[in-house]
C-alpha cells in the first residue's frame, strides 16, 4: 500500500495468546506519560525505521524492544488493513501474531509503563464498552468517543479501530491460538 507523503509510516504488533487457564488474550502496552500518544494503551509497535526491510520488520523489532518479544516467540498470523490516525499524522500496519509471552514482561522504561495481558472475553463484554463526549486540544468541538475500559484506563482510537472488527473474529476461532 502507498502512504500518503504526509504520513509517517509505523507498524503494531498484535499480541494475542491463550493463557494456561485456556482464556485468549491480547498484549497491550501502556505508553510513559510523555509524547503524544502519552499514557494511551497501545499496541507494541513504532515508526519505521529506515534499516527496516519492511513493516513486518519494523512491528517485530519494536516489540522487542518495547516488552522483550523474542521473535522465537512470535508466529505473525495476518497482515490486518492499514489505518491512518486521525491526528497525529501515522499510517499504521498492524501484524496479528500468536506469541508465547514470557514469564516475566521485560518493557522499555520510561516509554513503556506497563504491560497488560487483557482477556478478550473482558473486551466482548458490553460493559466495558462505551462512548463519550471528548474534548481534545486545538479541536474545535468535542468528538464521539468509542472505548473499552481496561482497569483505570480506556483502549481507544487506533487500537480500537484495529482490534473492533478483529475481536469477533478472534472469539469465533478464525485463527489457531
Amino acid at each position: 500500500m502507498q502512504v500518503p507523503a504526509n504520513l509517517r509510516e509505523s507498524a503494531v504488533l498484535v499480541p494475542v495468546f491463550r493463557a494456561a487457564n485456556g482464556e485468549l488474550r491480547v498484549v497491550l502496552v501502556r505508553r510513559g506519560d510523555f509524547g503524544v500518544h502519552g499514557g494511551q494503551l497501545a499496541f507494541p509497535g513504532g515508526k519505521r525505521d529506515p534499516g527496516d526491510a519492511s513493516l513486518l520488520a519494523t512491528a517485530l523489532r519494536e516489540a522487542e524492544e518495547e516488552v522483550g518479544l523474542k521473535l522465537a516467540d512470535v508466529q505473525v498470523l495476518a497482515e490486518l488493513p492499514t489505518i491512518q490516525t486521525r491526528t497525529t499524522g501515522f499510517s499504521i500496519a498492524p501484524f496479528l501474531a500468536r506469541i508465547v509471552p514470557p514469564s516475566v514482561w521485560q518493557f522499555a522504561q520510561p516509554e513503556i509503563a506497563e504491560v497488560l495481558e487483557v482477556p478478550l472475553r473482558h473486551l466482548a463484554d458490553p460493559a466495558s464498552a462505551g462512548q463519550e463526549l471528548w474534548e481534545f486540544a486545538g479541536h474545535p468541538k468535542p468528538e464521539l468517543i468509542s472505548f473499552w475500559r481496561v482497569g483505570p484506563h480506556y483502549l481507544w482510537g487506533a487500537s480500537h479501530r484495529i482490534l473492533r472488527p478483529l475481536l469477533p473474529r478472534l472469539l469465533a476461532g478464525e485463527w489457531e491460538l
